[in-house]
């Protein structure tokens, strides 16, 4: 099924648009799951990520298949795909592109010219993003929020849809470069590979090891995949649950009136992003849950993914062996007590 904005979508009943959008998420995640065993969580969350219109960090130790899943999508999704290995020699340029002096063999004489680099596609690997130096990490800063790039004084446009989906390994962390806090924030979503089970590690030495190697499809198109953002962004939120979302942002944040366990474990809270990407996330659950209206639910459910790597700790956190996990749990049980305490009797 495909969702159709050739004509304006207020055109079509929610209810049929909805089932047109499940379908379609359904049908490129089965697609994606016959090249990828297990880690259900992270794909769902990543084709969230993608729907939404945002960038994915990708968090685990090496040969889950990360880089895997990525290639897989750019093939369901009908995406130009490109991968950059971040290295310590890793320039600026080698991601963006440079300016070339060429011959004009029309008229004579030289010319400047761009020559565009790998970020110049639809969907983008960076690969070890932490193993690349900030000079060259900062690279992706413009590209990530503004969809351009500025080489020379001069800004060009990336191609649309735009992605960024990084990697890094949480394990070996000789010889990185922790990416800074400005760089984390523009992440959508930062989404953390498990271990696969006995049943899936079986099923992945099945897959590998064989002859039949499986592959995946193309079932969404650029088109019909900015059909399916512009949908979801039309899914109504209630004023109580769009302030449920905005208070788990301020009470992330170290301040007098804020939970004590965060006074004394956070160093910095959620930015504004972070709120922008609870309900974006949540109005696509929504749909996925049958529901074309966004509940305090779908926002708990994407809190973890959204703001994790937008809580910076305390040293005194950090010590005591506090992850950012369990702040968000905690910050989310401490907003909804507070909220039910306030409701009229």
């Amino acid at each position: 099924m495909t969702i159709n904005t050739s004509l304006p979508l207020e055109t079509a009943a929610p209810s049929d648009l909805a089932e047109s959008f499940r379908a379609k998420f359904a049908t490129v995640r089965d697609e994606v799951h016959k090249v990828i065993v297990g880690n259900d969580a992270v794909v769902d969350g990543v084709l969230i990520a993608i729907v939404a219109g945002g960038h994915v960090l990708l968090e685990g130790v090496p040969g889950l298949g990360k880089t895997l899943l990525v290639r897989t999508l750019s093939e369901v999704l009908d995406l130009q795909f490109s991968r950059i290995q971040f290295t310590p020699d890793l320039m600026p340029a080698d991601v963006t592109g440079t300016t070339l002096l060429v011959e004009d063999l029309d008229g004579g004489g030289r010319r400047f010219q761009f020559s565009p680099g790998p970020i110049f596609a639809n969907l983008v690997l960076a690969d070890e993003i932490n193993r690349a130096t900030p000079k060259t990490q900062s690279a992706l800063l413009e590209a990530m929020q503004e969809q351009t790039v500025t080489v020379g004084g001069a800004t060009h446009l990336l191609p649309s849809p735009f992605f960024v989906l990084a990697t890094q390994n949480p394990i070996e962390m000789e010889g990185t470069y922790p990416l800074p806090e400005a760089q984390q924030d523009r992440f959508l979503f930062k989404l953390k590979f498990e271990r696969p089970t006995v049943a899936e590690l079986t099923a992945i030495i099945d897959r590998t090891t064989s002859t039949n190697k499986s592959t995946a499809n193309t079932v969404v198109t650029g088109i019909e995949l900015a059909d399916m953002r512009a949908f979801a962004r039309q899914v109504p939120i209630a004023p109580h649950v769009a302030a449920f979302a905005a208070q788990l942002i301020v009470a992330s944040q170290p301040a007098s009136n804020a939970p004590q366990f965060v006074n004394k474990f956070v160093r910095y809270g959620s930015s504004p992003r972070g709120a922008q990407a609870l309900v974006l996330a949540a109005k696509i659950r929504a749909l996925l849950d049958g529901r074309y209206s966004v509940s305090q639910e779908d926002i708990r459910a994407v809190a973890t993914p959204a703001l994790r790597h937008r809580i910076i700790l305390s040293f005194e956190g950090i010590a005591e062996g506090i992850t950012t996990d369990r702040i968000i749990e905690d910050i989310v049980r401490h907003v909804a007590v507070q909220s039910t305490t306030k409701l009229p009797v």
